[in-house]
């Protein structure tokens, strides 16, 4: 696992993203968040239009036919 750092960039802290794991689109704007002692940061380009057309390459799941079944009728 890669080791990183903190320093003070402005006001601001910031990190330093080691080449081996930085994104490719440095022009790509990034979402953080924090839960606890835990941050995350991921792409925000990453959207339900992009989910949906990616689901769509999956193939298509068997579909199993099922015989009726006959429910009693109740008086």
């Amino acid at each position: 696992m890669p080791l990183t750092r903190l320093f003070r960039s402005g006001n601001s802290q910031a990190v330093r993203i080691p080449a081996e794991i930085a994104y490719d689109n440095i022009k790509s704007p990034l979402q953080i968040s924090r839960v606890g002692d835990v941050i995350t940061i991921f792409p925000v380009g990453v959207g339900l239009g992009n989910a949906v057309a990616a689901l769509r390459l999956l193939p298509k799941p068997p579909v199993e036919r099922r015989e009726p079944i006959e429910l009693p009728t109740r008086d």
